[in-house]
């Protein structure tokens, strides 16, 4: 059945919902504003209406005339616009030209109103209340190129469309649906944005959104549950584990921190007496369990929740990340013994070496980082294959032994004896270079 065009009207401008213009007190408009990425980086620019309307009486958007401001001081930027402060509606003053009041005009073309827009001067956008119209102000807008008019234009169609007709149209403007939901995830409308990913089947997207939600929640008990409600949605592969991972992990953190907390409040525990808590493991990444787990829980069993080993196969913690927060845990204790056990290996005839799956040298900038003595630092120093690279960390550590050893070893006598005035004068570094430079039997290079 075809509506009459009153009768479109009376539909498109129905009191379901409220007609739009910047002047409203509108919470989502104030969003708007204190969103960085919607309203950011707005020009200024300079007035390039004509002389008409350099005489017209200006008023502030506090209400206030400002009479005779600079032009500067009368311009308005979109954030303006947006003001949380409503502006009121002064009648023209009697007897001058209708010419000098266009500013305040509801007879601009689609052109004209999004100009307005994009110089985010004041703009009722009430009298569009056809679908067409408002759709051909879309366009136009979109046609702009300019994200704030954009926005601007889908505030008004989201408050005097249904969803639903809202939804359809936008389905075949990707642009114009781009902007829309980042606006969405801006102001965190999240019903609206869930609604708008279901009418477009877009699954995955509709499971993310839905598991940001756990960013909103602080209770650690409620969010875990809400995590579990998250296992069984449409997620992809990758992110279906890591959502699982993100439950699992809090699950544990939960149990260690209630178990931690009576610990250290007992007193009777040496590792808390000696480094107490500077903060609750609850909520934190993956990694930063793992250290904490190497500080306060490094000789547990490997069944109990808070076993460094356990963390590590429970998720798929690689060696190289394993190693690294071990190693900086221990060493952050001074606990040497544990960093070289955590090096070495045996092999099945019961003969021990050590190896780095992160490479002997982050192990050594690690150590020094941790003040470690220079007796550790050489010997690890000392397992750096690459010479010019355990020649750079040893003077760089003042490890001289090393030092000294590879520059005999190279034959070169020139750096031996430059580097023996970089020694303390009578130490038994400066006596060792002294004996190997009167060896006879060594043939030096130079």
């Amino acid at each position: 059945m075809s509506r009459t065009k009153g009768d479109e009207e009376e539909y498109w401008n129905s009191s379901k919902f409220k007609a739009f213009t910047f002047d409203d007190e509108d919470d989502e408009l104030s969003q708007l504003k204190e969103s960085k990425r919607a309203v950011n980086s707005l020009r200024n620019f300079v007035d390039d209406d004509d002389d008409d309307d350099d005489d017209l009486e200006r008023v502030s958007w506090s209400g206030e005339p400002v009479g005779s401001k600079t032009r500067l001081g009368s311009f308005q930027s979109l954030s303006d616009a947006l003001s949380d402060t409503p502006a009121k509606s002064y009648a023209p003053e009697l007897g001058r030209p209708k010419g000098e009041y266009r500013d305040y005009s509801n007879d601009w073309s689609l052109s004209d109103t999004v100009r307005r827009l994009r110089k985010g001067k004041v703009c009722s956008l009430e009298r569009f209340r056809s679908l067409q119209d408002k759709l051909q102000l879309l366009e136009e807008a979109v046609s702009m190129h300019d994200g704030n008019v954009i926005t601007a234009v889908l505030i008004f169609l989201k408050r005097t469309l249904s969803k639903e007709i809202l939804f359809r149209e936008l389905e075949v403007r990707q642009v114009a649906l781009r902007h829309l939901i980042h606006f969405l995830k801006e102001i965190g409308d999240q019903k609206l944005l869930l609604d708008l990913f279901r009418f477009l089947d877009r699954t995955e997207e509709l499971a993310l959104s839905h598991y940001r939600e756990h960013l909103n929640i602080q209770d650690p008990e409620k969010r875990k549950d809400f995590l579990k409600t998250c296992i069984g949605l449409p997620f992809s592969a990758e992110d279906c584990a890591h959502v699982q991972d993100h439950y699992t992990l809090l699950e544990r953190q939960i149990i260690i921190e209630a178990i931690d907390q009576n610990l250290e409040s007992a007193g009777q525990t040496e590792i808390f007496r000696k480094h107490p808590r500077k903060a609750s493991i609850l909520n934190m990444p993956l990694v930063t369990t793992l250290f904490y787990s190497c500080f306060y829980h490094y000789t547990e069993a490997e069944g109990t929740f808070s076993s460094p080993v356990n963390l590590k196969k429970t998720f798929k913690i690689p060696d190289k990340q394993y190693v690294l927060t071990a190693l900086a845990a221990r060493a952050k204790l001074r606990a040497w013994h544990d960093v070289d056990a955590l090096f070495t290996t045996k092999n099945w005839l019961g003969y021990t070496k050590k190896r780095a799956p992160i490479g002997f040298h982050r192990v050594v900038e690690i150590l020094h980082k941790n003040s470690a003595p220079v007796q550790i630092l050489q010997e690890y120093v000392n397992l750096v294959e690459d010479v010019d690279m355990k020649l750079n960390l040893a003077t760089k550590f003042k490890c001289h032994d090393v030092v000294i050893d590879a520059y005999r070893d190279l034959k070169d006598r020139q750096q031996l004896v430059a580097y023996r005035s970089k020694v303390d004068k009578g130490s038994a570094e400066e006596e060792k270079i002294d004996a190997i430079l009167s060896s006879s039997q060594i043939r030096w290079k130079n």
